[in-house]
């Protein structure tokens, strides 16, 4: 685990099972027998040492006769599988009432497919394993709920024109996501901006970066890197990277031109 607010979560929900398991008079390997799992797996769960799928805790539930309290606690579990930096990114898009985001090198987290995701996370080397992808996955996935939240934040885009031609996960995966991003533009509060590769004129080339407002006028800016990103809380750092993305949102096409930009990119592949 990769903090303490996620281990503490885990902690708890393996000790609620491991006591309604000892009520029950069942052993690890019983229990495991009847929910599907080894007597390994059960272990690790009590002891907080591995995260239990919502199937998991379900079938516990039922099997244990817990009336639905170690089901009610998916919830926590599932956010608790997130990496913290994700929580902590969907807590801020969540107070947001603005947010602006370019992005260099793939689409934008916010704007993924689940196929795309998941292609993207497998070409990172040293590999993810089967389960660590599953678990970023659907860390981004779960993010999509900002575009659903009331009251709606204003949210705009600016996307690198190569980021709409690289196949990521193939050329089915990459049709998919631009009728995904065409999807989403008709959104009234999402507006998406292509940055041509012929553009001479570019206010920033060194890297993806956002930018989120809050409803006390704060804002604050987030720079996303390969090995580690960070949030930008000083005013003027802030202040700087808004302007830029001002800048770069005046340089690219308009949101009208950019769907056409995108429908005709998605008529080119093939």
């Amino acid at each position: 685990m990769e903090d303490e607010e996620a281990e503490a979560v885990l902690r708890a929900v393996g000790r609620q099972i491991k006591a309604w398991r000892e009520a029950a008079g069942m052993r690890q390997g019983e229990l495991g027998t009847a929910l599907g799992y080894s007597e390994e797996m059960v272990s690790a769960v009590e002891r907080g040492r591995r995260i239990p799928k919502p199937d998991f805790l379900e079938r516990a539930d039922e099997v244990l006769g817990a009336g639905g309290k170690l089901a009610f606690m998916k919830e926590d579990v599932e956010r608790a599988r997130y990496p913290k930096k994700v929580r902590d990114l969907a807590k801020l898009e969540g107070e947001a009432v603005e947010m602006g985001a370019y992005t260099a090198l793939h689409i934008h987290g916010l704007l993924q497919t689940p196929e795309y995701t998941t292609a993207l996370y497998a070409l990172r080397q040293p590999a993810y394993s089967e389960e660590e992808i599953e678990r970023l996955v659907a860390a981004r996935m779960a993010r999509k709920s900002v575009f659903e939240r009331v009251p709606r934040p204003f949210i705009t885009f600016v996307q690198e024109e190569a980021t709409l031609r690289r196949p990521v996960g193939g050329t089915l995966a990459l049709r998919r996501q631009l009728e995904h991003l065409l999807e989403v533009a008709k959104l009234r509060h999402v507006e998406i901006q292509v940055m041509p590769t012929d553009r001479a004129d570019h206010a920033y080339v060194s890297g993806s970066f956002r930018v989120l407002k809050f409803r006390d006028g704060k804002a604050l800016a987030y720079s996303a890197g390969e090995l580690q990103s960070r949030v930008i809380s000083d005013p003027r750092e802030a202040q700087l990277l808004e302007m830029r993305y001002g800048m770069i949102r005046a340089q690219a096409l308009s949101p009208r031109e950019s769907l056409a930009f995108i429908e005709r990119v998605l008529g080119e592949v093939t």
